[in-house]
């Protein structure tokens, strides 16, 4: 006997937090613009990719109306979709939802010239049938769900989001680090919502909107802090940042062996630092804060060595660190080796 094929449910884009969308099948309110200007407004019965036509109804005792997709401009879901509820003990996401939107624009078909379709979007899904969109609402991670049909645009262009624009000013090589070591000492310092920017922990629209807030009473950090947009620790990042400390992409960044045997992981994982390479007498280690090689340079192994510190987000820092873990447990290291302390 053949498995039944599952019913189809509303894709969802894979980036950023995840999202539980209604049962297949649940009525949902929804806002149509048709190709001839018309915006009609009801609830959507019946959503069908295959055949290329949805169901809807404008009022509660109205008829059921079939419209095909090639009459469709726009179809936007009203109803907001939240984030799903993080479960206990999962692991902290490396950027904030909104480090993944970006701009979009999708060129409309038509006799005449028409403006194009534009906005923001929370990631994409682009299918046969047309184009799945997610409109951000706040900074929770909330969407409101858009469809484009196939035969309503010519073509899309998508811009870059925040996270690739501050990935640019991460350093990946040790070539990269090197270098920019080197020239620490003659950088300007740079305001702190540049910073910010930089190490892709807030939007321009996000900065724009606290510093119109701030009214000369708290400072931005504060202001931010407070608002729950950056943690305590990632404003610090950042404020070692601005004064010229690089910022390593550990997800990319090439471990040197010599430097990783120099500084073994329970010391590692006790002073949260992540060795990165080892240049003559020169350990460059990852921190989220410079104060965290101080106690590492009381170390005896250390009392000769220079230690110099380049900057990590904690988040990537104990990700690092979960990764080493695991490979060093899987050489029958003892147990208390591959436990990470609770963050500090």
């Amino acid at each position: 006997m053949l498995a039944a094929t599952p019913p189809w449910s509303w894709p969802l884009p894979s980036a950023g937090k995840r999202h539980v969308p209604p049962p297949p099948g649940t009525p949902q309110a929804c806002r149509i613009e048709t190709q001839s200007g018309i915006t009609l407004e009801g609830v959507m019965l019946d959503f069908d990719p295959v055949k290329r036509r949805l169901q809807m109804r404008t009022t509660a005792a109205g008829p059921d109306v079939s419209l095909p997709f090639a009459r469709l401009r726009r179809l936007t879901l009203s109803n907001p979709l939240p984030p799903a509820a993080t479960r206990a003990g999962a692991a902290r996401a490396h950027m904030p939802a909104s480090m993944q939107e970006r701009d979009y624009r999708l060129q409309q078909v038509g006799d005449t010239p028409t403006p194009p379709l534009a906005g923001r979007t929370a990631g994409h899904v682009e299918a046969a049938e047309g184009m799945y969109l997610y409109s951000p609402l706040g900074d929770d991670g909330t969407i409101q769900r858009v469809f484009v049909p196939r035969t309503a645009y010519s073509r899309c262009e998508f811009g870059a989001s925040a996270e690739e624009l501050a990935a640019r000013h991460w350093l990946a090589s040790p070539a990269q680090l090197l270098d920019a070591l080197s020239r620490q000492q003659q950088l300007p310092v740079i305001p702190l919502g540049q910073s910010l920017l930089e190490l892709g922990l807030l939007t321009q629209v996000q900065l724009d909107r606290t510093l119109a807030g701030l009214g000369g009473k708290t400072a931005l950090g504060e202001a931010l802090v407070g608002g729950g947009l950056v943690s305590r620790t990632d404003l610090q990042t950042a404020l070692a940042h601005k004064m010229g400390f690089p910022l390593v992409d550990l997800a990319h960044f090439p471990q040197d062996p010599a430097a990783v045997a120099l500084l073994p992981l329970q010391v590692a994982i006790s002073h949260r630092v992540m060795p990165l390479l080892l240049e003559q007498q020169r350990l460059v280690v990852a921190v989220d804060r410079p104060g965290r090689v101080l106690k590492l340079r009381q170390l005896d192994t250390f009392a000769r060595m220079e230690i110099v510190p380049a900057l990590a987000l904690k988040s990537q820092i104990l990700l690092a660190m979960k990764r080493q873990s695991g490979e060093v447990s899987s050489r029958n290291v003892p147990e208390g080796v591959s436990r990470i302390p609770p963050p500090g």
